[in-house]
């Protein structure tokens, strides 16, 4: 079973690139989970890839944000606050890659933390205040590269998320260091390992969140300022995001799970040490089962105190992907540490898209994939929506925005 926290740090000996073992694919059990789910549509039009949850109009209620509108609990009414461009050649994606709710301005009140691709901009979004109704207007924090998403992680471990975004050039994050006026700050890890991907993670047990991407990980110095080093220890290809490092074994050790972006498989990383006590690293599978695996995290979803991995297929990540007209899937894993396998319990099983158009310039996921189509999108949102005690999901798509509501409690 997977236990606390959601995401670890990390640190490297002095060998550099240490052994990466490959291994044949562990088993997964299917589960009859302890834990049930109502589908519930938010809207089935929506092209947008990510979402925030948060109380945006005040009332007490969690609401949702997705690209050009918030939508109202608890009837989920649509409210328009934006215009959220087309991203570049491609009418069905979307210049909104990221809606992390946060209150940026200080004023009581969640704004959105977004970035975007072909724009190259991590910016915030300002919450009007009162109902929320009125326009939401974008304030550009930087411009570092071609974005697919990036999310809040609490790099300093000072309580106070900073923002991660992932542009394929360099590796950078970004932390609001005042809220009256509004400043970020720029922190460059450098470009050795950007890629697509990125997370964090203790890698070394050192009690200070890391940075990982597809090619190794940036360790977070002791002193504030310094340079992050970066060890380019294993190779992970297209990864999403977020790569997460955490100790799935319970062997004291930080491990890395990633999926694959842009192609099958669910993976991780198990980290043991040698003799010589140097990191080792052996590459299993989770799931193979399913492709274009973008976004992943860690939420307790049958209240038992620790964590199951949640992920599912971005429907169309590219549309001409190995895979790209199964049906779609979100699901949970939990990891039994008695028999060292993976547990899956489905949560959402989805039809292919049968009648795809064989030119992918002619796919658009909302004709051809059958009404209702749930995926995982560019982000999740794992928050208790409905206040019964319980973890529920919101799941952005090219397919529509749906809320799956965990049936665990009684209301």
């Amino acid at each position: 079973m997977l236990r606390h926290p959601l995401l670890s740090r990390i640190r490297l000996s002095s060998a550099g690139l240490l052994a990466f073992g490959l291994s044949g694919s562990l088993a997964w059990g299917q589960s009859a989970s302890a834990v049930t789910w109502k589908l519930q549509t938010i809207n089935d039009q929506s092209p947008y890839e990510a979402c925030g949850a948060a109380d945006f109009n005040g009332d007490g209620r969690m609401d949702i944000f997705c690209g050009d509108s918030w939508y109202e609990a608890p009837t989920w009414t649509k409210h328009k606050v934006r215009e959220v461009p087309a991203s570049g050649p491609n009418p069905h994606y979307y210049e909104d890659f990221s809606d992390s709710p946060l209150d940026v301005n200080g004023d009581g009140r969640p704004d959105i933390v977004t970035c975007n691709y072909f724009g190259k901009r991590v910016g915030w979004v300002e919450n009007p205040g009162g109902d929320a109704r009125g326009a939401w207007q974008e304030r550009e924090i930087d411009l570092p590269g071609n974005m697919e998403t990036g999310e809040l992680v609490d790099l300093t471990g000072d309580g106070q998320p900073e923002f991660l975004p992932n542009p394929g050039n360099v590796v950078v994050w970004y932390e609001l260091t005042s809220r009256k006026p509004v400043m970020w700050k720029r922190h460059d890890c450098g470009s050795e390992g950007a890629g697509h991907g990125v997370g964090a993670g203790d890698i070394n047990g050192d009690g200070r969140r890391d940075v990982l991407t597809p090619k190794g990980w940036y360790e977070q110095p002791a002193e504030a300022g310094a340079a992050w080093v970066f060890h380019a220890e294993f190779q992970l290809g297209a990864a999403g995001v977020m790569i997460l490092g955490y100790d799935v074994n319970g062997d004291g050790l930080t491990d890395v799970i990633w999926g694959n972006g842009h192609g099958f498989g669910l993976q991780w990383l198990k980290q043991t040490k040698s003799a010589a006590g140097e990191r080792e690293w052996t590459k299993l599978t989770i799931d193979d089962t399913f492709s274009q695996v973008h976004t992943l995290l860690l939420a307790d979803l049958d209240g038992q105190g620790e964590p199951e991995l949640v992920t599912g297929k971005r429907v169309y990540a590219h549309e001409v992907e190995p895979g790209a007209t199964d049906g779609s899937v979100v699901l949970s894993f939990q990891y039994d540490r008695a028999s060292e396998k993976w547990i899956r319990s489905t949560i959402f099983q989805g039809d292919p898209a049968l009648n795809a158009p064989n030119d992918a310039k002619d796919r658009w996921a909302l004709k051809d994939f059958p009404a209702g189509t749930a995926g995982t999108g560019l982000q999740m949102a794992a928050v208790d929506m409905d206040a019964d005690g319980d973890v529920d999901l919101v799941c952005p798509g090219k397919s529509g925005l749906y809320l799956f509501e965990n049936q665990r409690l009684p209301r």
